[in-house]
């Protein structure tokens, strides 16, 4: 009998990141669906789970990410403990210079 691949059946939140400017130069592509292990039964996961996971994939992007604002579904993220749903949209947002 096979083995069940245990990593099949844990269960996952797929998070929609787009980058901008200097994060999308970094990451190389200007959006990607970054999974990540579901942090209880409610399928959620936190920010800064999703943006090291980022950072992991993309060496260049981890330099930029800690001078990045992000907006979850449009609303500024307070922290990287912010709950992060499966199907919501995260953008990285670099420091942007003029007024």
């Amino acid at each position: 009998m096979a083995e069940r691949d245990p990593a099949a059946s844990t269960p996952s939140v797929d998070v929609t990141v787009r980058y901008f400017a200097a994060a999308r130069a970094a990451a190389g592509v200007t959006e990607e669906i970054v999974s990540v292990p579901a942090g209880g039964p409610d399928l959620m996961t936190r920010v800064g789970v999703v943006v090291a996971t980022a950072g992991e994939r993309h060496p260049e992007l981890s330099r930029v990410l800690p001078r990045c604002s992000f907006l979850l579904d449009e609303v500024a993220v307070h922290g990287p403990g912010t709950v992060v749903l499966d199907g919501q949209v995260l953008d990285v947002l670099p420091p942007f210079a003029g007024g």
